[in-house]
């Protein structure tokens, strides 16, 4: 999640700003169309330009690597994969008062996807399993290893425990902590992953996937994307999925005990901080993290013992 800022503190962005922004960097792109989406993701502001390109501008520091970081990336990483996601086509600078990169990206049609169109859905789970086996597949060779890039090296669980046990306390009036801290302790205390690193989405949830024509299209923002443990990427079958699903996902991936209850204790502490930031005024916020607070206890999916796919 973005760090804590004030409203006052994030540049104002506009149409006619990013207009401005375009026409001065892009000429190319001046007579197209520019229309502003929404709603938008909480990190970004996004504009349609013509029919098949979208602008995307960070709304606050935490955001601010991404356009970089997937430029250098997705365009790699996208002939392999099953699913579509947003190559991005260039980088703006910044100008005009505003502080950071910007993207411009290939538009990909689509809605956000929901639960209730993918929680029952063993197709869509099958789908998810084999986009992550692609990502997992596309081995980092030549590419950065793990710790030599900053942005795509990840924090693990242990790194979390501190807010993770002071989100529990929080909300023990409002779910079990006992069952809560036992999950956390299991996560912390499973075995690391011991493999050769893998790519990892970093952010796979149901705000991140599009749907077209009633199946999955896409999975988008790519600003989580790192190499190490895929452990995080299990986040999405306590989103999105049911017990039934969920198995489905599990076996398709072939994801071995220790990976998983790791990927539960991801889907735990990203839920808890999401829903001790933002449940209190956002309805919908407290739906989502709710439900996957409760399916992450759940657990489900088969457990099996071998080495994970995907190496």
């Amino acid at each position: 999640m973005p760090a804590r800022e004030t409203q006052d503190s994030r540049p104002r962005i506009d149409a006619a700003l990013v207009r401005r922004l375009i026409d001065t960097q892009f000429p190319q792109w001046a007579e197209l169309p520019l229309e502003r989406v929404d709603p938008a993701g909480s990190d970004h502001v996004i504009h349609r330009l013509g029919a098949s390109m979208a602008v995307r501008l960070p709304r606050h520091a935490g955001a601010l690597g991404q356009a970089r970081k997937e430029f250098a990336w997705l365009p790699r990483l996208a002939p392999h994969l099953p699913l579509a996601i947003p190559v991005p086509v260039a980088v703006g600078e910044p100008d005009l008062g505003y502080p950071w990169a910007w993207a411009v990206s290939r538009w990909l049609d689509g809605d956000v996807a929901t639960v209730a169109a993918l929680a029952d859905s063993t197709a869509a789970a099958a789908e998810l399993a084999g986009f992550l086996v692609a990502l997992q597949s596309c081995a980092p060779d030549g590419m950065p290893g793990e710790g030599t890039r900053p942005d795509l090296t990840a924090g693990g669980l242990a790194d979390r425990d501190r807010t993770t046990r002071a989100a529990i306390a929080e909300v023990a009036g409002t779910f079990d902590s006992m069952a809560l801290t036992s999950l956390w302790d299991a996560a912390l205390s499973a075995p690391g992953w011991d493999r050769p690193p893998v790519w990892f989405h970093g952010d796979l949830h149901t705000g991140n996937l599009l749907t077209l024509d009633g199946r999955l299209s896409a999975v988008i923002d790519f600003g989580g994307l790192g190499i190490g443990d895929p452990a995080c990427d299990m986040t999405v079958a306590f989103t999105s999925m049911s017990a039934a699903s969920r198995g489905v996902f599990r076996s398709a991936l072939g994801v071995d005990d220790a990976t998983w209850t790791r990927g539960r204790g991801w889907a735990l502490t990203t839920a808890l901080n999401a829903y001790t930031s933002y449940a209190a005024t956002d309805p919908r916020v407290a739906a989502q993290t709710t439900r996957q607070i409760t399916e992450a206890l759940i657990g489900g999916g088969r457990g099996r013992t071998g080495a994970s796919r995907g190496r």
